[in-house]
């Protein structure tokens, strides 16, 4: 299997203040939602689209300061992908590549917002969405 990166896109990006009461020590707890989809083109299979998304959104149950969404795209240029073994550690390497800049665009998104920044935790690969640890399952 070989890959290469070729480009990677921010699709969207927005930060909303959420104006809401707060006692001033008050602590909010933020849950990053993570999303991912892969896409191939059937004019070219050799071309990959690997998109990540992060979401943080206010609920009356749980009420965050600001909302975010920030979705990111990697075109990746892929050859070898012979098996769903090779698809899957695939997804999982594209996703790796990707993540540091969702990250630092959401810290750089938070810290122009004139708030403390965000910084999204480290995934160590293979652990950010379940489906990556379980044996692959016909994924074509």
């Amino acid at each position: 299997m070989k890959y290469a990166l070729r480009q990677i896109l921010a699709e969207e990006m927005t930060y909303t203040i959420n104006r809401i009461k707060m006692d001033p020590n008050t602590k909010f707890e933020i849950k990053p939602q993570f999303s991912r989809t892969v896409r191939r083109v059937q004019e070219n299979d050799k071309l990959w689209f690997l998109t990540l998304e992060v979401k943080v959104e206010s609920t009356e149950q749980e009420p965050k300061p600001f909302n975010i969404k920030a979705r990111l795209v990697g075109i990746f240029e892929a050859e070898g992908i012979d098996s769903d073994l090779d698809r899957q550690d695939l997804v999982i390497n594209m996703t790796e590549i990707v993540y540091p800049y969702l990250r630092a665009s959401v810290s750089a998104l938070t810290a122009n917002s004139f708030i403390n920044p965000l910084m999204l935790p480290v995934i160590p690969a293979g652990t950010m969405f379940p489906e990556d640890s379980q044996p692959p399952q016909n994924l074509n």
